[in-house]
């Protein structure tokens, strides 16, 4: 069973920055796409970026393009989000997941983490 394990969260002012890593624990899948989702309280998960396994494509939701970017280092098996321009409502549990299809569907993912926790002070 594959687990995912991200880690970078934490408290920051608007317009500041951060960046979330996501790496696998135990087993992995070669040629795995990796996507990030986010859920604030109250509201359903939802997509925020992904990436193919060459790094080649990636995709993102309307509301972070131009702030957030995704990147992997398949060396180090490691994912990453780096978020810049952060803003309030960026305030949400963010979660790393793996999958075989680049989609911004939750239900095309496979194999999630834990989350962790990004909160954003106005």
């Amino acid at each position: 069973q594959v687990q995912l394990v991200e880690s970078g969260g934490g408290l920051v002012q608007a317009g500041g920055s951060l960046r979330l890593s996501c790496a696998p624990s135990g087993r992995t899948f070669s040629r795995s796409i990796r996507g990030w989702f986010r859920q604030a309280p109250g509201k359903e998960r939802e997509f925020v970026a992904a990436i193919s396994w060459t790094g080649t494509t990636t995709n993102y939701a309307d509301s972070v393009k131009g702030r957030f970017t995704i990147s992997r280092d398949n060396v180090k098996n490691t994912v990453y989000l780096q978020m810049n321009s952060l803003k309030p409502e960026d305030t949400a549990v963010y979660y790393c997941a793996g999958g075989a299809v680049l989609a911004k569907d939750k239900r095309a993912y496979d194999y999630w983490g834990q989350g962790t926790q990004v909160t954003v002070s106005s």
